[in-house]
């Protein structure tokens, strides 16, 4: 590649995988180098190291930028960085050392810090200034947990993001985005500015938190020593391109009102864009999350379910030993279609909350079930039935996203690693009743932290001629619901999963 072409560098910071990527403007990746997320347990809590996965991460940027000879030989425009949301850490800014480990989003160390959170202040009022309801994943109820087991860290601290903690390691700038810091329950998403009264009510400093800006803006520049153990050249300004979802939904063209992405990954989120507006009493019911869109002038609603490709994972470890390939997997679903009409519904309900329950009803305490078992079911039939109950979920969110914004949703954008099951994929359209537009972009977060830095560093005028761009270069297959199986599951959708969910709850509640 010829020193003169521009490129842009991603990072994205993910639960499982840390990947950073070369780009051209036009989103085509170059290059990609991926590590895994090591995750460590201590007396039942989960933990990334901070320095661990710097280092990694500077590593596999110096993977997409050097030679093989060690040598740069590109000319990069500017650096995005997505993540995780909801993952911190405590920092020293006077020495740059991390205080505590990352908490990752999905550690349930904080589930009773966050019912101490949630009896403080009025919960609709929280919602309108955060547009959250009160969960353990937030920063808010971590850093309660770090001070009831770990005071000492929270002296002289600041609180990163995952993004935000690699964007210090290159620019030494302690900040974040609208994005990251709405995930903390400490910021106002109606004033894009920090609760300083809310955080004061918890004992805490304001300078516990960092400098927010807008998702695109530059935060700073890449200083001579990250530079050095990057493989980059000083100076690159460096974006904080957010929330993982968020990031992938701009790559897919999610930019406009009434469009919506749905991300299956391991959790699983739908992720919708409206028009900047006070929220409302319908909003604070509806169960879902709101946030700032990196577009001027619009917010973002989003809704999801922690066990998606989580479910699909337990099913392979739980039910084999070794646990079942992907292959094999595809094979059991292979052998029911064989066997009944394809697209019909098995009648077995599942209730996918291994990991709790999100948007309608966010609930930390529901568990997982299947009903309607009989002595005829095998494990194609359970594995169906799995797809079809984080279908119904995703439909239940769905319903919600439309009585939100009281507009109809009758397409779906997918990205994620569960695009690549076409099983999963029909039984999505047949449950749903939408048209699915799965495009050929297998980076989404990637790509679209390339994007908000282009629009940072002045390489695209805005995030529409961004869009623009890499839309051009990218194609996408569609999948359509077959009527009749919508018809037969829009009666198990509204007949029997629905009707069961507070009978579940009312026992869970009771364990």
């Amino acid at each position: 590649m010829p020193a003169r072409d521009l490129t842009l560098v991603s990072i994205d910071v993910g639960t499982t995988h840390c990947k950073a990527a070369l780009l051209s403007e036009q989103g085509e990746i170059l290059r990609l180098s991926k590590m895994k997320t090591i995750s460590y347990a201590d007396n039942g809590w989960v933990y990334y190291n901070p320095e661990q996965l710097w280092t990694g991460i500077a590593g596999l940027i110096r993977e997409v930028v050097t030679t093989a000879a060690g040598e740069s030989e590109v000319s990069v425009g500017a650096i995005g960085i997505t993540s995780m949301a909801e993952t911190g850490v405590l920092i020293d800014p006077a020495t740059g050392e991390a205080k505590s480990p990352f908490i990752p989003w999905f550690s349930k160390c904080s589930v009773p810090q966050a019912e101490d959170m949630a009896a403080e202040g009025n919960a609709r009022e929280r919602f309108m200034a955060t547009g959250l309801h009160a969960s353990f994943k937030y920063g808010l109820a971590k850093l309660l947990w770090l001070r009831q087991h770990r005071s000492e860290a929270l002296h002289d601290a600041v609180w990163l993001s995952a993004s935000d903690f690699i964007a210090y390691k290159l620019t030494g700038a302690l900040a974040t985005d609208y994005t990251l810091a709405a995930r903390t329950f400490a910021f106002r998403t109606d004033k894009k500015a920090w609760d300083l009264e809310w955080i004061r009510h918890f004992g805490f400093l304001p300078s516990l938190f960092p400098e927010a800006a807008p998702s695109g803006a530059v935060i700073g520049r890449v200083r001579a020593e990250s530079a050095v153990q990057a493989g980059l050249r000083k100076d690159i300004p460096v974006v904080i391109a957010g929330h993982d979802h968020i990031a992938a939904s701009l790559a897919l063209g999610v930019i406009r009102p009434g469009q919506v992405m749905d991300s299956m990954g391991t959790a699983e989120t739908l992720v919708g864009v409206m028009d900047d507006r006070e929220l409302t009493e319908e909003d604070f019911h509806s169960g879902l999350a709101f946030g700032c869109h990196p577009a001027a002038g619009r917010r973002f609603w989003m809704g999801g379910l922690s066990a998606s490709g989580g479910s699909v994972e337990w099913f392979r470890s739980v039910w084999s030993d070794p646990p079942m390939s992907y292959e094999q997997l595809l094979q059991l679903l292979t052998e029911r279609s064989d066997h009944h009409h394809a697209g019909t519904p098995t009648g077995i309900l599942y209730f996918p909350y291994l990991s709790g329950s999100g948007a309608p009803e966010p609930d930390a305490r529901a568990r997982a079930a299947f009903i309607g078992l009989n002595a005829e079911h095998g494990l194609p039939d359970m594995l169906t039935a799995l797809l079809e109950g984080t279908a119904y979920e995703m439909e239940w969110i769905r319903r919600a996203g439309e009585k939100a914004t009281n507009a109809s949703i009758q397409e779906l954008i997918l990205t994620g690693g569960g695009t690549h099951n076409p099983v999963w994929l029909q039984t999505k359209a047949n449950v749903s009743g939408c048209l699915l537009r799965n495009p050929e972009l297998p980076e989404a977060a990637l790509t679209g932290a390339a994007m908000l830095a282009g629009v940072g560093a002045g390489v695209y005028a805005d995030i529409e001629q961004a869009a623009a761009s890499v839309s051009a270069s990218h194609g996408h297959q569609v999948v359509l619901p077959q009527e009749r199986s919508h018809a037969q599951y829009k009666v198990l959708f509204e007949e029997g999963y629905l009707p069961l969910q507070q009978p579940l709850r009312h026992y869970y509640r009771r364990l």
